[in-house]
């Protein structure tokens, strides 16, 4: 081969890793963007902690504490659920984490050492605190809910208000 074919092909494969270096950088810039734009379309206090975006109802979640007191039952889902919608008189089939709400001690929990331990039970029937019978008829099987709840629709103020993680694993 002659110096000028030599010459010719190194500067030919440095012009592909140019190029190939260019494309990398413009999909790291594109990821970025991408993470930035949904950072800022959901807005996390400075003062909540960091969640997992890779958090399922097959792993052990993480309660954090609330703020003040609880009013009103408030609903937040965390995980959509795809499964049929809870009617209630169906019994159900769930894990849960319970805290005190601004305490963060855990009160109860079917979650023992990393591994669930599944409980079931008649939803919406009285059989349960009022704020699971009314949080959970109207979520889709599948949901991750945390459900906080005053102490009015739960054990009353000995336990305070309550904070619970309840993923929802089956109905019928």
């Amino acid at each position: 081969m002659s110096d000028s074919s030599m010459s010719s092909s190194k500067r030919r494969g440095q012009a592909i890793a140019g190029v190939l270096s260019g494309v990398l950088v413009f999909a790291v810039l594109v990821v970025v963007f991408v993470l930035v734009r949904q950072d800022a379309d959901d807005p996390v206090p400075a003062s909540a902690p960091a969640t997992v975006a890779t958090e399922t109802i097959t792993q052990e979640p993480v309660v954090t504490t609330g703020t003040g007191t609880v009013s009103e039952l408030v609903i937040k889902e965390r995980i959509p659920g795809t499964g049929p919608v809870v009617k209630a008189g169906q019994t159900i089939s769930v894990n849960y984490k319970l805290i005190g709400y601004t305490s963060g001690e855990e009160m109860d929990s079917s979650w023992k050492g990393g591994k669930s331990e599944p409980i079931s039970f008649q939803v919406g029937t009285g059989q349960l605190i009022q704020g699971w019978d009314k949080g959970i008829p109207g979520q889709k099987v599948g949901s991750r809910i945390q459900l906080d709840v005053p102490a009015a629709l739960a054990y009353g103020p000995e336990k305070g208000d309550l904070r619970f993680v309840v993923d929802i694993l089956s109905a019928q």
